[in-house]
């Protein structure tokens, strides 16, 4: 799907968070340490970066003219409660089941920034705000 500029980057990143959901998602008993520690690395290196990104700059500009209680920004501060939690539990050492079931919430968490969040804030804001936020990310990115 063609994002406006601003948000590709966040999209770009999501590839990669959907690599590793395919590994928790796949993980058995024995594959539990290498797919822990994948998730670990990426949580470490990207994903927790990425969701303080979107919670602050993304979803403020967005609340400027959109509903800041829409349902899917309401699930996307959900899912991001949960993956916290669950990187908790994986920093702790998780078992099979719960790596699964953090594949399975962070799949479905990229899908529903795909799919309705990222089409939201393309619909709320104006091309110049878009362009502002491109700006915003591209500071915080550098």
């Amino acid at each position: 799907m063609k994002r406006h500029p601003a948000l590709a980057e966040l999209s770009r990143d999501h590839h990669h968070a959907l690599v590793v959901a395919r590994d928790l998602r796949r993980a058995t008993a024995v594959q539990t340490a290498a797919a822990a520690r994948a998730f670990l690395t990426f949580w470490t290196t990207e994903g927790r970066d990425h969701f303080r990104v979107e919670e602050e700059i993304l979803l403020p500009m967005y609340a400027v003219h959109g509903a800041p209680d829409h349902p899917a920004i309401v699930q996307m501060l959900i899912d991001h409660m949960l993956i916290r939690r669950d990187a908790e539990l994986v920093a702790r050492g998780a078992s099979a089941p719960e790596l699964r079931r953090l594949g399975e919430t962070l799949a479905a968490h990229v899908r529903l920034e795909e799919r309705r969040v990222f089409p939201l804030v393309e619909a709320t804001l104006s091309n110049s705000e878009l362009d502002a936020l491109a700006g915003r990310l591209a500071e915080v990115t550098r």
